[in-house]
């Protein structure tokens, strides 16, 4: 069979691609996240005609299923019956829908383009933008390496419980009600004696090579069709497919997980260039859309003051908040099902369109800022909180001299080595995730739920006091804020820090850390390991002088301590 391709397409989208790599490389490179440069491409190619938003469609949609699929490959749905979560949720969608409409009507009868024939279609709008966007969500807490965070676990859960009010609404404004075969979904909880089994035992065959990574495509865009043929809304059906492949193998589909991020990351550039093909607003739909964004300043504040209430740290709530500060992708559906319907004019679709992007873009440097700003007016903030929750609470650390920030796969095996070498009171594990933490607990592990980069928890436990820090998070930007938070604290022990990349490394040593190349060095540990097996060792660790190299040049002269080795 030979496939057709158009050549305009082809060369159109080609030319898409390219303005958006040099849009996002030149916000890089103004210190802000390339999506903002992707927005913009969108405009840019929407006002010039180049290409066509069904020809992003294809790609946009993939990125969006793969999104959703890949929440659920990390959600824990008893999380969701959280109060802190449940309840913020709805209490915000009851304050902020009567003031959006009220904003809506209002901006209808001064621009007739936008007024209203009907008295629902206000609501409806209103009932959209009480949504936050949930790419907008993931994205900014993937490029700060805080996905497994506790305040980021808690705003994923309230965009999933969005998500499902979302779907609730699709059926209901559907032309065509769901299928009796939908009614099956609600046995799968019952069921999990049967499905959860096979399903482990298929994801073990599968292995760990490109099958698996295919795997993973396969079945997000697989139950994406099956629930789009129960006539429900695909993007669910990839969010329950990710959430069972969790339950029934939550090893496999942490890596699955990690597989897809990069894949998904690329996909969902097409669709934040397909809000640029919405149309071009006029000046007076630029205003409105400006009023619907100063409405969206009251949601952090909003979600502030009930997560305190609820008992969390102002902390989480300052960064859990800001991270839902946005309007969603989904007020785009919304409007053109209304568009559609005849119950908005179009108009009103593009008007959307702008105060979603500007949302984006406002929330963006908000989000970079995060962290400073929390600290600056930190202690004000803290005299809002209550008494907090077990997850809230910061315990101590203890007597121990040897720190481990980050209780994953190499934190966890840097962990275990400690305690052979120097004794188990003497080591301590932090871990971001809290469901991890109790687990780590109960396996009889010393380990404490903090975030790395948490300065009241530096400051409450006394980290800048303890010997040693070996740090293994996210990203090098996360290990970078490390770093400075640990230069601000005046800590004098050895920090010694992962890195992925011959430049990372190279910037960790620069800055006076013990850098690991968990790809150049992983032969050295390797041979320790083995060292380590040895019934009887054939010489204990002397003081002399050393040379680390990592696979890709990088050398750095120091000291080796009890196997440890110190820049000089």
């Amino acid at each position: 069979m030979t496939l057709a391709v158009d050549p305009l397409s082809f060369n159109m989208a080609a030319l898409i691609l390219i303005l958006a790599f040099f849009a996002g490389l030149a916000f890089r490179t103004l210190g802000l996240p390339p999506l903002l440069g992707y927005l913009v491409a969108g405009f840019v190619c929407g006002a010039m005609s180049w290409g066509s938003f069904e020809l992003l469609a294809p790609v946009a949609d993939l990125g969006v299923t793969m999104l959703l699929f890949t929440i659920g490959l990390k959600l824990r749905t008893g999380v969701l019956f959280k109060p802190y979560i449940g309840g913020p949720a709805l209490l915000h969608m009851i304050l902020v829908i009567p003031l959006t409409t009220a904003v809506i009507m209002l901006a209808g009868s001064f621009y007739s383009p936008l007024s209203f024939d009907s008295v629902i279609a206000p609501w409806t709008l209103a009932f959209a933008l009480s949504f936050s966007s949930t790419v907008f969500a993931i994205k900014i807490f993937d490029e700060r390496g805080e996905n497994n965070s506790f305040h980021a676990g808690i705003a994923i859960g309230i965009l999933v419980i969005q998500d499902v009010l979302a779907v609730g609404f699709l059926v209901i404004s559907a032309a065509e009600m769901p299928s009796p075969w939908a009614l099956l979904l609600l046995l799968l909880p019952f069921t999990r004696s049967l499905w959860v089994p096979w399903l482990s035992r298929f994801m073990r065959v599968i292995g760990h090579g490109e099958l698996h990574l295919l795997f993973g495509l396969t079945v997000a865009v697989a139950a994406y069709e099956l629930l789009e043929l129960m006539h429900l809304k695909g993007g669910l059906g990839a969010l329950i497919a990710g959430v069972m492949l969790g339950v029934a193998n939550a090893p496999r589909a942490t890596e699955l997980y990690n597989r897809l991020s990069s894949l998904k990351n690329l996909f969902l550039i097409g669709f934040f260039l397909q809000i640029g093909y919405y149309g071009f607003p006029s000046v007076s739909m630029v205003g409105i859309a400006a009023a619907l964004v100063v409405l969206l300043a009251l949601r952090p504040l909003i979600y502030f003051a009930f997560f305190t209430w609820l008992g969390l740290r102002a902390r989480t709530a300052t960064l859990a908040g800001t991270g839902l500060s946005t309007y969603s992708e989904f007020g785009l559906i919304v409007a053109a099902i209304a568009a559609s319907q005849n119950l908005i004019s179009t108009e009103w679709v593009v008007t959307i369109a702008l105060a979603i992007a500007m949302s984006f873009f406002l929330a963006t440097p908000l989000n970079k800022m995060i962290h400073p700003l929390y600290r600056r007016y930190a202690k004000r903030l803290q005299n809002y909180e209550k008494e907090r929750l077990p997850e809230e609470r910061i315990e101590s650390l203890g007597d121990a001299e040897f720190v481990v920030m980050g209780m994953g796969r190499v934190g966890r095996g840097a962990y275990d080595y400690l305690c052979r070498q120097y004794g188990e009171g003497r080591v301590v594990g932090i871990e971001e995730s809290y469901e991890r933490t109790v687990s780590l607990r109960e396996k009889g592990l010393a380990c404490v739920h903090g975030d790395a980069l948490d300065r009241d928890f530096w400051e409450q436990t006394h980290v800048a006091g303890r010997a040693l820090i070996l740090a293994s998070l996210s990203n090098h930007r996360e290990n970078l804020a490390l770093v400075e938070l640990a230069r601000e604290l005046d800590f004098k022990g050895t920090l010694a820090v992962t890195a992925r990349y011959h430049d990372d490394a190279r910037k960790l040593q620069e800055l006076g850390c013990v850098a690991f190349n968990v790809y150049g060095d992983v032969g050295r540990g390797f041979a320790e390991h083995a060292v380590d097996s040895l019934p009887d060792p054939f010489a204990e660790p002397v003081v002399e002088s050393a040379t680390v190299s990592d696979a890709d040049g990088i050398t750095a002269d120091g000291i080796t301590v009890d196997g440890t080795t110190k820049p000089d």
